[in-house]
């Protein structure tokens, strides 16, 4: 399965984006664990800016997706540096350029239409002395490279590098299954295992080079307290859905041979296994 040609959130109508099954309509959770880690993400700007003032402060967000919670990162942030300037004294914003990241089957259009009411409400809220924004729509995938050498000052990422580049290559069947089970073969816990190490070092090694020296990174994504890969808190919503799966099989609604070839993109890292990969890029 070609994963960068077909994953991507639903899309919507209009402006805002909303549809009846659109992502921009069913993103609440999402957009309340962006809110749990805001401290977090303020605290690294905060670090950022007082290093560096940077007369161009140049943001990327990684897997943006489409909808509410796309610019709500993006004016937090702006919110934060333009607060720390008027503290410091400092006469002189930064220009804000801004990249908004994910796969080319993403929503940016409704992105774009949103664009000039995001400014307006921004303006208004900053008053007078803020500096200019300018964002660029970036289609492509976070596992390679995105942007010039030493370019981005912040580098955000919500809810995405869970999502893997591709299917794991698997020596054995996931037969009667679509992700890591308990009933999976021990080689298929390894290949899923492999899989995420390839990325997410990929991802490190990538974003190392785009960062200038002193750049931060505030990275959230999915992840599971134990250090088993098959474990209920991390596959239990996709048992389910191969049982399901399994039984429109059963019935003749879906090819059995389909059903064995088909798996999840996705996974779920323990703390250990996030820090190794940090520690080796």
């Amino acid at each position: 399965m070609e994963v960068m040609k077909v994953l991507h959130m639903n899309g919507g109508r209009g402006v805002t984006g909303m549809g009846d099954s659109s992502y921009a309509n069913y993103s609440l959770v999402q957009q309340k664990v962006i809110t749990m880690t805001k401290p977090i993400t303020e605290n690294a700007i905060t670090q950022l800016y007082y290093s560096t003032l940077p007369k161009n402060l140049v943001i990327a967000d990684l897997g943006c997706s489409s909808g509410p919670n796309t610019l709500f990162v993006v004016s937090e942030l702006i919110k934060v540096v333009d607060q720390l300037r008027r503290k410091s004294g400092h006469d002189q914003s930064p220009e804000y350029q801004v990249f908004l990241n994910d796969l080319p089957g993403n929503d940016f259009n409704t992105i774009f239409k949103s664009l000039p009411s995001f400014q307006k409400k921004m303006r208004n809220q900053l008053g007078a002395g803020a500096g200019p924004c300018f964002f660029t729509g970036v289609p492509g995938s976070f596992y390679g490279r995105l942007f010039p050498s030493k370019t981005l000052h912040f580098v955000h990422s919500s809810y995405s590098l869970q999502w893997l580049s591709k299917v794991p290559e698997m020596v054995e069947s996931n037969k009667g299954n679509i992700y890591m089970a308990q009933t999976s073969p021990p080689s298929v816990l390894r290949a899923y295992h492999a899989q995420f190490q390839a990325d997410f070092s990929m991802f490190l090694e990538c974003r190392a080079e785009e960062l200038v020296l002193g750049g931060r990174m505030v990275l959230t994504f999915l992840g599971r307290r134990s250090e088993d890969p098959s474990s209920k808190e991390c596959c239990y919503i996709w048992e389910l859905l191969a049982i399901v799966l399994n039984e429109m099989v059963s019935k003749g609604l879906i090819e059995e041979e389909k059903m064995d070839f088909f798996n999840i993109p996705h996974y779920t890292p323990s703390p250990s296994e996030v820090k190794s990969e940090v520690q080796k890029e």
